[in-house]
């Protein structure tokens, strides 16, 4: 253990508590003891400090308790007679260091204006500091630790020496699919400033994530960390021994430091080490080889900019997974949400501006010549720059396991195939699709014939078990477009057509998911013909298909068996699969009832139901609603009341289209009890629920819903339904 590293850390930690303390009194002079403070649409209060303690911090008064704490927490500075040669008192003061930043940055948000941006992604011009993550990135983002799409994050310090680096450094992240927490200056420049001048998008879509320019903001990425084991390692608060060692074993984390390290950065890294997260820099401080707290090494320096990813991917122990697709540009989830504005673009195809389709079709095994990727008419440097052409993906599949039931499966996932290409945007599906190729992407050799095989190498990847082989076409002749557009339609109407009249008594089979049980032990998701899965992404078909490409993975078959209530949707069987799945916690569950035995909850779910006993009805909000809601919670809370694999009469999480469904809370009285949703929630899906509302002989039911424009108290909904007339108050009173 490095004397230099201990003393600077402890001398960091000391002037950390300083700059809160002065900090803290401003907030009191200011606001008093009694003022409000919260991190904005969070149910984890000041997370490090609400993980590690357990203390419920709702007030300034209440920063001052765990203040002194903090300084009761900070060690003597090493001298001859107490300096140890190991990283206890190295690690106290990092902790007290995270305690203290919290603190100050806590004050932050009682300032007019707010330093930070409240929002999920970067304005374009401004400010673009993003500060804390609120509950809805939390649980959109978060998920993905857990089902490994995303195995970690850098934190990345300081300021590289120049722009070209940072983006360089900040591509190789993103193509190992981690997140990139940027804070912290250099001589007053930061990594994010680099980036913003070298046009990369910011924010959390593309996976770099500007939490703040000072280093305090730090505790951005660490308090995502603890919150992580909260949400979805059901680690309890205050409980800091599991939650420590939860993010080391299961969060991949690293600290990677750029430039000049002053005693601040030491403190804040050793707050970072008590996590298992080590540090790696590109200058030459003092290292910490030993193992001990972290896996492997705690301090790893000087390291290379060409070798820094690498190592710190190596130094953590990370085992990293890339699908090998042979295109010219980086490649991974972390470029999903890129977008490309018209002045970047090479040239666009689709989007209203051409005639554009994709389909995927089944051919029997003679008919399929595997990695034949054909370009049928001009390509990219055909097209003058910013002009628009045609395009038409005709993508044929075969397999011995394959089954035409699988096709629109394969077909949804394109989208996301190709837009984890750095440089190509892709919008929409079907005949309503738009691609966009970046100036950027075309100038480093992207053409066409790479939207094939990118195709072909993702669907052997994630598909292989049902898929022998693949070729693509992609016609760019508006000839060509318009002929093969037809054949693509009058499939897309068959599937329609089939889909739409499949319901659950007609299948005797249903899907589990128990993806989530992870951070929802008790929780077993039940997917059916007429219920998505509560996170939107799992529909019937997708674990039917999920099943034979895994047969013991997390969706599995379910027989219906006896029927017991056809009302409320209860199978003995299905009850029977439920307990033992939930470690024979969950006795029977309705799948169409909010009252009486409804499904368990994850977390992950789209939207919550509940119930609104003045108005003798049902609400249910979307989880980007942040607003009030008439039963006086926000999404936040109540995803605290109903998640974490709990069977809640009166509330029920679930996904959007299980709104339109007519087996929603079907128990009930279906959509008729439904008395208010969030306006946006009513708008994303206005062509269904009109569907629905006609089929139930209500065509004008969806008018007659509240929203927050009429109504934001349960009072007022009733208000509301009276004056519309809703067929809610015609129906058995609920309780």
């Amino acid at each position: 253990m490095s004397k230099l590293i201990a003393s600077a850390a402890i001398r960091g930690a000391y002037k950390t508590v300083a700059k809160a303390e002065q900090a803290l009194k401003k907030a009191r002079e200011s606001f008093g003891e009694g003022k409000k403070v919260e991190f904005p649409n969070t149910a984890y209060f000041v997370p490090i400090i609400y993980a590690m303690t357990g203390s419920e911090v709702r007030t300034v008064g209440d920063l001052g308790k765990v203040l002194e704490r903090a300084k009761k927490l900070l060690p003597p500075m090493p001298a001859k007679s107490n300096w140890v040669p190991f990283l206890g008192h190295t690690l106290d003061a990092g902790m007290a260091t995270l305690w203290a930043s919290e603190i100050y940055e806590a004050t932050k948000y009682l300032q007019n204006p707010l330093p930070y941006v409240v929002a999920e992604n970067c304005p374009d011009e401004g400010n673009f500091w993003l500060g804390a993550a609120d509950d809805v990135i939390m649980r959109k983002r978060g998920i993905e630790f857990v089902d490994g799409s995303a195995p970690g994050f850098a934190a990345c310090v300081g300021a590289c020496p120049n722009s070209k680096i940072a983006k360089e450094i900040a591509l190789e992240l993103q193509q190992k699919n981690l997140y990139i927490f940027l804070c912290g200056d250099t001589n007053g420049v930061t990594m994010a400033d680099q980036l913003k001048q070298e046009k990369v998008q910011l924010g959390w879509e593309t996976r770099l994530v500007p939490f703040g320019k000072e280093i305090n903001s730090a505790v951005y990425a660490l308090g995502f960390a603890s919150r992580a084991a909260m949400s979805f390692g059901g680690v309890q608060p205050g409980d800091f021994s599991r939650n420590l060692k939860y993010n080391k074993n299961r969060i991949f984390a690293f600290v990677l430091a750029f430039g000049e390290i002053d005693d601040e950065k030491y403190a804040h890294a050793a707050g970072a080490i008590n996590y298992g997260f080590p540090a790696i820099a590109d200058t030459p401080i003092p290292e910490i080889l030993p193992t001990g707290v972290c896996t492997y090494e705690h301090v790893v320096a000087p390291v290379t900019h060409k070798e820094i990813v690498q190592k710190a991917i190596e130094v953590r122990g990370l085992k990293v997974q890339v699908s090998k697709v042979p295109i010219p540009v980086p490649y991974g989830p972390a470029f999903e949400g890129e977008r490309i504005r018209k002045e970047d673009m090479q040239a666009e195809m689709g989007g209203n501006k051409t005639p554009a389709f994709e389909v995927v079709f089944m051919r029997d095994m003679t008919q399929v010549e595997d990695n034949k990727i054909t370009v049928v008419g001009p390509d990219l440097p055909d097209v003058k720059v910013g002009g628009a052409m045609p395009m038409g993906i005709v993508v044929e599949v075969a397999g011995r396991e394959m089954q035409p039931d699988f096709e629109p499966i394969l077909e949804r996932w394109l989208h996301t195939f190709i837009n984890e290409a750095h440089g190509i945007f892709h919008m929409g599906q079907r005949d309503i699709n738009w691609v966009r190729i970046s100036k950027e992407a075309y100038a480093a050799g992207i053409r066409m014939a790479d939207l094939g095989k990118i195709i072909h190498a993702k669907l052997h990847s994630d598909f292989g078990k049902i898929l022998d082989k693949v070729q693509v076409t992609v016609y760019t002749t508006e000839k060509d477009v318009l002929k093969w557009r037809e054949k693509a339609r009058e499939t897309y109407r068959k599937r329609d057509e089939r889909i739409a009249a499949l319901t659950d008594e007609d299948e005797e089979t249903f899907y589990s998911c128990t993806l989530c049980q992870s951070f929802a032990p008790n929780h077993v998701c039940v997917i059916s013909p007429e219920r998505t899965g509560l996170c939107g992404a799992y529909n019937w078909f997708d674990g039917k298909a999920a099943f034979q490409i895994n047969p013991t993975g997390p969706n599995r078959p379910i027989k219906k068996g006896e029927v017991i209530d056809p009302l409320k949707g209860q199978w003995k069987s299905v009850n029977d699969f439920v307990y033992e799945t939930s470690r024979k916690n969950i006795e029977k569950f309705n799948a169409y009832s909010i009252m009486e035995f409804p499904m368990t909850s994850c977390g992950c779910f789209e939207c919550i139901a509940a119930i609104l006993p003045l108005a003798n009805g049902v609400m249910t909000v979307n989880r980007e609603f942040a607003g009030d809601t008439p039963c006086g919670m926000k999404f936040s809370t109540l995803a605290g009341t109903v998640g974490g694999g709990l069977q809640t009469p009166g509330f029920v999480g679930h996904s959007k289209l299980y709104i339109t469904s007519k087996k929603f809370i079907l128990a009930e009285g279906g959509i008729k009890r439904l008395v208010w949703m969030p306006k946006m929630l009513k708008e994303e899906l206005s062509d269904r629920l009109k569907k629905t509302a006609a089929s139930i002989g209500i065509p004008d039911i969806i008018d007659k819903i509240a929203d927050e424009t009429v109504a934001t108290t349960e009072e007022q909904v009733l208000e509301h339904i009276t004056k519309m007339g809703h067929p809610v108050l015609d129906l058995p009173p609920l309780m």
